[in-house]
């Protein structure tokens, strides 16, 4: 794994205690940063999570500004300043679009995009001042590609692309570097809640013919904040077995 050499970067990964996000966490901790993980809901596995692990646990919906940015003061006031971020944090709603209620479309914008927004807009000013910060945002191979029952998943997911790319021009000479990684199906709860017939199929489409790993995803992200990794910016990184090559 690329190093993240300086021992003192400060990270925040959204959606931390669970999947994807957890793994991210940890990595993390095994490459010597400080990392804090926030939540949105369950207390009690947050508490699991930090006495497994050691990470600090905080509690704020994403979708919230105001909270993103009382959360980022209490991170950094117990912590120190943030020069990671991953938006991991993600819902979904999925219905075929002709039965999509707005608030199923409205709920996973306000999450799996607008969060983006509302976390990377709080911590940016500060990484730029400081001449050094990582922002990833997780994507999906369905915002690449599109999936059946998922329109409202796949345009937020698309729509952190674009986001990506744009905010990269924006921190680029401050060596603020901004990236989306992409992952495939991958060995979640969520994914795991998949009816098991329908999860076959999906697997069977797989090229390397397994699900990953969020420990796999983890060592993307990992690769992109490192040190190392500077002249990476703007970059859709896809971790998806094969299962769709843009």
């Amino acid at each position: 794994m690329a190093s993240i050499s300086n021992p003192h970067r400060v990270a925040v990964v959204t959606g931390g205690t669970t999947g994807i996000g957890a793994a991210i966490c940890r990595a993390f901790q095994a490459a010597g940063v400080i990392v804090a993980a926030t939540y949105p809901d369950d207390d009690a596995h947050a508490a699991a999570f930090t006495e497994q692990t050691g990470i600090p646990t905080f509690k704020w919906s994403v979708a919230n500004y105001q909270a993103c940015v009382d959360g980022i003061a209490r991170v950094e006031a117990a912590l120190g300043p943030v020069d990671i971020l991953v938006n991991n944090a993600g819902i979904t709603r999925d219905s075929s679009f002709a039965k999509m209620l707005p608030e199923q479309w409205r709920e996973v914008i306000e999450v799996d995009l607008i969060g983006c927004l509302n976390m990377a807009h709080t911590v940016f000013a500060g990484m730029r001042s400081r001449k050094w910060g990582r922002i990833v945002s997780i994507s999906s191979i369905n915002g690449q590609a599109g999936q059946f029952g998922q329109v409202n998943y796949a345009a937020a997911k698309a729509g952190v692309l674009g986001f990506t790319k744009a905010l990269a021009l924006e921190g680029a000479r401050s060596g603020v570097t901004v990236n989306a990684v992409a992952p495939g199906y991958t060995d979640t709860e969520m994914v795991r809640a998949v009816p098991a017939d329908v999860l076959a199929g999906i697997t069977a489409k797989i090229p390397v013919g397994r699900l990953g790993q969020p420990a796999e995803i983890a060592r993307s992200v990992a690769f992109l904040c490192a040190e190392e990794a500077g002249y990476i910016t703007g970059a859709t990184l896809s971790v998806n077995g094969g299962q769709y090559m843009a």
